[in-house]
């Protein structure tokens, strides 16, 4: 008989039973950095940008030389040169003239700010007319503006986006001190599978789960270990764990989870370890088992793929996350449902959706599948839940879209 819990608890459970794992640090460069996670603070060692900047193509000028001017009483400025892009400006701006500028062209010594070519008019005499006043700092960005040296530009424990690499590189930061990525063996069972490059024979089927279990820990950071395909066989399967668990941090199987006389993967966990949890109320996905060995956790999932989709993403993706010591972030979005949906009273149900945009407002058309089906998924823009205490939901009923 199954232990069931409901997923708030089984993810309760998790938070409790395992903690963030001591990681070792290494060093990447910057194309390797996104989607890992600090190891240290990361400090300025100089000025960005290290000169002053036009923000907008125009003349650098004296805010004092343009107060008062108007369309009709421009304030006739002196042309001394143009600074070209990537250049130093050398000369000192005087009083009563102005030096042509293009956007992040260096400003010259003397002036304050920039005018915007809109506002300016060259007369071909060499003199400008200005008709639009200035302002100390208009149009302008500071030496040091961004950074500083000593500044921190990014701290220790964030999961770097490409965003942090681009401030990175930005200091000239391009070996990243990193944390190690959490390694995850990935388990497929059944005598059915075979490999996604073989040809199934009668009563075969290629394995789905390890390579989507994969990309998704992957994408999320995690360093997959696939560690084959598994015959329904306790024997060979404990072999099998015990030799993935002295290799990773932690460890997923899918198939084998459901009550049966085949299905071994309980019997293996409690042998090598404690078993945690055994079954969960949502659908699909009810046959979900948690154990530890030690500090390691192991995670078994059904072995159909839309189930195992849906486990992976509600228990193994937080999963990782607490064993690295980060904050999981999800992205959800409100919309309405183009039709009804119907569920089963008692356990949580995930559907995935696809979303549509009409008038200015978003939909969410629910994806009709069944476990055992894979490729309907595959144009999901996300998924959302029904409560184990509501027996469906009508059509224009507003539901909370997990994008996946």
């Amino acid at each position: 008989m199954l232990r069931v819990m409901t997923p708030d608890e089984a993810l309760g459970l998790i938070g409790r039973e395992f903690s963030p794992l001591e990681r070792e640090t290494e060093r990447v460069g910057l194309r390797h950095a996104v989607g890992r996670v600090l190891a240290e603070d990361i400090r300025a060692a100089e000025y960005v940008p290290d000169f002053d900047r036009s923000t907008v193509d125009g003349y650098a000028v004296r805010a004092s030389d343009t107060f008062g001017c108007s369309d009709s009483l421009p304030a006739v400025l002196e042309l001394a040169g143009s600074i070209k892009m990537g250049g130093r400006a050398e000369a000192v701006l005087g009083e009563g003239e102005c030096f042509k500028i293009p956007t992040g062209g260096e400003v010259p010594a003397g002036a304050d700010c920039c005018v915007m070519l809109e506002y300016a008019e060259d007369y071909g005499d060499g003199t400008v007319g200005i008709s639009k006043p200035g302002a100390p700092g208009m149009n302008m960005i500071f030496r040091g503006d961004d950074v500083f040296p000593g500044k921190t530009i990014l701290s220790k424990g964030r999961t770097l986006s490409a965003q942090d690499v681009g401030a990175l590189a930005a200091a000239g930061v391009t070996d990243v001190p990193v944390l190690r990525r959490i390694r995850v063996g990935i388990i497929s069972s059944g005598d059915e599978l075979v490999a996604p490059e073989s040809r199934p024979k009668p009563g075969q089927m290629r394995d789905v789960n390890a390579p989507m279990l994969c990309a998704m820990l992957e994408q999320f950071g995690a360093r997959c270990e696939c560690c084959g395909i598994c015959p329904d066989d306790e024997q060979a399967l404990e072999a099998l764990v015990r030799r993935a668990l002295g290799e990773c941090d932690a460890l997923i199987m899918s198939g084998g989870s459901s009550v049966g006389e085949k299905d071994a993967s309980v019997r293996v966990i409690e042998s090598v370890g404690k078993l945690l949890l055994h079954g969960v109320a949502m659908k699909p996905g009810k046959p979900t088992i948690l154990g530890r060995a030690g500090d390691k956790p192991i995670l078994g999932l059904p072995g159909h793929p839309v189930a195992a989709y849906f486990t992976a993403r509600i228990f193994a993706l937080p999963l990782i996350a607490r064993l690295e010591g980060r904050p999981l972030k999800s992205c959800t979005v409100r919309a309405r449902l183009t039709e009804s949906v119907n569920a089963n009273d008692g356990r949580a149900q995930y559907i995935c959706a696809r979303l549509e945009r009409r008038d200015g407002e978003l939909f969410a058309r629910p994806v009709r599948t069944k476990s055992g089906l894979i490729t309907n998924l595959a144009g999901a823009d996300g998924y959302f839940c029904i409560e184990r205490d509501c027996e469906g939901l009508p059509q224009g009923a507003a539901v909370d879209v997990t994008i996946s």
